[in-house]
């Protein structure tokens, strides 16, 4: 699929955490984002999220991933967050209800091409007892 998005992501450095474990952290679930560190705070930029796909799929979280990001859909994005910690080990674990108390790593998703159902449809896929459904078939 061809598409053009921007998504960027952010998560705060606290004193008491190591800023290279964040970055680490990023770089397990986003490895093509470019980083930088700014006031206590650690901002990435990428222009995909298929290394993110491959994580949902192979964690078979596909249906919960579509439930977050339809969540907070509009015709412009999705934005969703997942945990630091699990993120470290390179295991997505998404962020619901109240923050983590070191914060957690906030995505933000805005799509130009194609709109914003297709493009989830691409990241996390529909499925059919647990199987992603082919939309071609």
């Amino acid at each position: 699929m061809i598409y053009s998005i921007d998504v960027r992501i952010e998560a705060p450095v606290n004193d008491t955490e190591v800023t290279d474990r964040v970055a680490d952290a990023v770089r397990n679930v986003f490895p093509e984002a470019d980083l930088e560190f700014r006031d206590r705070r650690l901002i990435a930029e990428t222009h995909t999220l298929d290394p993110f796909s491959d994580v949902l799929h192979d964690q078979e979280i596909l249906d919960t991933a579509r439930r977050v990001f339809f969540e907070t859909a509009d015709e412009d994005g999705f934005e969703f967050a997942i945990k630091k910690q699990p993120a470290f080990e390179g295991v997505v674990t998404f962020a619901v209800g109240a923050p983590d108390e070191l914060g957690d790593i906030a995505v933000s998703v805005t799509v130009r091409e194609p709109d914003v159902e297709s493009f989830i449809d691409h990241v996390a896929p529909r499925t059919e007892d647990g199987v992603p459904i082919d939309p071609d078939v």
